[in-house]
């Protein structure tokens, strides 16, 4: 039976998702991030599918997400949002820290995914972090630089006035320090699953795909990175992507050498 345990790791309040009978094994695990605007809970379906495989899942609640709502405006919120992808990736450290400690990793196996906002981290923390040791981007830029760039623009475009340039550059600043993009060779040839829908209207489909076709480039065994468009999708996870991803990680993460 599979077991959902309300925890907090490392003072981030997770569920982990993992065969009832094997909650103190080193396992494979994999770490999946949220969305923006969503919270962990929202992807038990994924892992219950990914703990079945023999998994353990971690979901966390990203900053100003889920039990971790703040009573704050929503336009503070919505600027929070690269803050939040940054925070994502120190904590994403901490939760490294508790499985170490806790030798709940089985040979070190490690996978990281995650939904838009938490597609974008998985591919900022597979530039930034060499322990991951396979990856997932449902939807997400890796390119968060030029997302940003996009973001910036469409809201000097709504509101009818440039942001100043001292008030975008530190962000822009660390952005290109966890670009994925400016730096495919971080990859070292590490599996990585990418799905977007070409009808996105939040997360530019081209990002994603443009990606691929630069990143599978440096791969020598081209089994080991592959993009799923799927026709006609927004910005929503579909089933398919869903059991893809799952059929990615059992693949790549379980049967590692």
């Amino acid at each position: 039976m599979i077991a959902v345990i309300e925890d907090r790791i490392k003072n981030i309040p997770s569920l982990v998702v993992v065969d009832e009978g094997k909650t103190k094994d080193a396992l494979p695990t994999v770490v999946y991030f949220h969305g923006f605007t969503s919270a962990k809970e929202h992807n038990l379906p994924l892992a219950y599918l990914l703990a079945q495989e023999g998994f353990r899942v971690i979901l966390p609640d990203s900053y100003l997400h889920g039990a971790r709502e703040e009573d704050i405006t929503n336009e503070k919120f919505q600027l929070s949002f690269w803050d939040i992808v940054l925070k994502n990736l120190d904590e994403l450290t901490e939760i490294k820290s508790y499985l170490d400690e806790n030798n709940l990793l089985a040979k070190g196996q490690l996978g990281i995914a995650g939904t838009s906002m938490g597609g974008i981290t998985t591919g900022a923390a597979l530039r930034k972090y060499d322990w991951i040791d396979a990856g997932a981007i449902l939807m997400g830029s890796p390119k968060p630089l030029d997302f940003a760039k996009d973001l910036i623009e469409a809201f000097e475009k709504g509101h009818g006035k440039k942001v100043p340039q001292e008030e975008t550059e530190p962000t822009l600043t660390k952005l290109e320090a966890i670009d994925l993009s400016k730096d495919i060779s971080s990859l070292r040839e590490r599996p990585l699953f990418l799905w977007h829908g070409d009808a996105d209207r939040v997360v530019p489909f081209d990002q994603s795909h443009s990606f691929y076709e630069e990143a599978k480039k440096h791969y020598r065994n081209k089994d080991l990175i592959r993009f799923s468009r799927e026709k006609d999708r927004d910005h929503k996870v579909s089933r398919p992507a869903i059991l893809n991803t799952v059929n990615w990680f059992s693949k790549h993460l379980v049967n590692k050498d």
